[in-house]
């Protein structure tokens, strides 16, 4: 579904009609944004996933998580399995933008990132990625 007109690929983003698209068991795959400038797609994901109360935000990048520092430049650098919210957002790691991860926060909506040739292994034990929560989040589940 596209928030931006694109009749001839996607059909047009209202959040009603996906969330009956996923009452019925289908994926929904949102795509162009919020369809306004100066919005991120990090952003838009994390709006989307609210908007659809989806469990979780899903990033997939090029590398297995979030590290400490740049894992292409630096041998050294350190991936998190697991990290607050509030130490991403402290820390300005840079997995998203600040904005996306702000939101995130706020909503108590956890973001698991991986690398993307991994996605179709979510949901398994082989996922490597770092999965990044609120205090809220982990209490409620705990």
């Amino acid at each position: 579904m596209s928030a931006v007109p694109t009749h001839r690929v996607a059909e047009d983003f209202i959040a009603r009609r996906a969330l009956r698209h996923i009452e019925k068991g289908r994926v929904v795959v949102c795509v162009g944004g919020t369809g306004n400038p100066y919005a991120t797609t990090d952003s838009a994901s994390v709006l989307r996933a609210l908007e659809l109360q989806c469990d979780c935000v899903v990033k997939a990048t090029k590398v297995d998580g979030i590290y400490d520092k740049d894992p292409k430049k630096h041998t050294d650098a350190v991936r998190y399995d697991v990290l607050p919210l509030e130490e991403a957002l402290h820390k300005n790691l840079r997995v998203m933008d600040q904005t996306a991860i702000a939101l995130a926060h706020d909503e108590n909506m956890p973001i698991y990132v991986c690398r993307i040739e991994d996605v179709h292994l979510i949901g398994t034990d082989e996922i490597v990625g770092t999965y990044v929560h609120t205090k809220h989040h982990i209490e409620k589940k705990g």
